[in-house]
């Protein structure tokens, strides 16, 4: 079976990876334009590109799919290389560009998608994040015949997996990549053979995960301890839930949760103790122990090791001027 590949980030190397594995043809591979990177903001392939040069794979980089959008020559010359490509199939994971009509129509068996959540829960563009920050018990895998509306196409195959207590989006990630490389492989060998049996969606159960801001990164600590708690965890490795403090922006990478503790009495986002173990916060609703941080320009460090560069002390309000909040009479 003659496939061809459009993907960009790590989530969708692995997938490549995998067909690859697995003995498929990949004609072509299609992904994003190099993007400015590091602090030196070189442009940088994405990693579904360097695994293309790796394997001696034919790269497009087109800026648009559309004939008659902003880059017409990309898009011509991408059909060109598409056609060519002569595939039976297309894979879509995590591209990052919209797929016109003449794009799904143009493989015999048209394009698949490799959806982490379980559709129609969390359609759109950040669905582990949002697994995340919603406290989801469980997310997983969809394979979806893909259509022109968003993530709304037909399901093919679908598999669970938990949300573990301790899961950040950086490690569900990287379990979701796998298993979607897996499921994939499946699909694949199942179309083969005609097994694949096309299921509508729900029409019940539409949630959409929106892209992730970096606005949303800053930490309002008038929200329950757990709410922050559990977007500290979605926001890991981006954009990083950050506080301000005495003037500079510091990032919270981990925490650990008391929502019983009643706040009424403390100014939110107070530091009510610090010790070696982290530094316990009032939130809205109970407290939260930062027990991972980073300043600015540097590493994250357990709060042991942070609280040696970086004087915190009980008393101070994060989120606001530099100021030592008085306590309550």
């Amino acid at each position: 079976m003659r496939v061809i590949f459009a993907g960009t980030p790590e989530f969708a190397r692995v997938a490549l990876e995998r067909l690859l594995a697995a003995g498929f043809t990949v004609p072509l591979v299609l992904t994003q334009p190099d993007r400015p990177a590091g602090r030196g903001m070189k442009l940088q392939a994405s990693p579904v590109k360097q695994c293309a040069l790796e394997h001696g794979i034919p790269v497009a980089q087109p800026r648009s799919l559309r004939l008659d959008g902003k880059y017409p020559d990309d898009a011509a010359a991408a059909r060109d290389a598409l056609v060519a490509a002569q595939a039976d199939v297309m894979v879509v994971a995590a591209y990052g560009l919209i797929l016109p009509q003449w794009v799904l129509d143009l493989p015999a068996q048209g394009c698949l998608n490799i959806h982490a959540s379980l559709l129609p829960r969390w359609r759109g563009a950040a669905p582990i994040h949002r697994a995340i920050e919603a406290g989801d018990a469980e997310t997983g895998i969809t394979i979806m015949q893909m259509d022109a509306g968003l993530d709304t196409g037909d399901m093919l195959l679908m598999e669970r997996l938990a949300i573990a207590p301790t899961d950040t989006t950086a490690t569900l990630h990287d379990r979701l990549a796998a298993l979607g490389g897996r499921m994939i492989v499946e699909a694949l060998e199942l179309a083969a053979c005609g097994g694949l049996k096309a299921v509508p969606q729900p029409a019940e159960g539409i949630t959409y995960a929106h892209k992730i801001e970096k606005a949303e990164s800053t930490i309002d600590w008038s929200l329950p301890a757990t709410v922050i708690g559990l977007r500290i965890r979605a926001f890991d490795p981006f954009p990083g839930a950050s506080t301000e403090c005495a003037g500079e922006t510091i990032k919270v990478w981990s925490c650990e949760i008391d929502s019983n503790k009643s706040n009424t009495d403390k100014r939110h986002g107070q530091i009510l103790s610090v010790n070696g173990d982290g530094v316990t916060v009032a939130c809205g609703e109970g407290t939260l122990r930062l027990t991972t941080l980073q300043r600015a320009g540097g590493k994250r460090l357990a709060a042991a090791d942070f609280l040696r560069g970086f004087d915190l002390q009980p008393g101070m309000v994060l989120g606001a001027a530099p100021t030592i909040a008085a306590t309550p009479a």
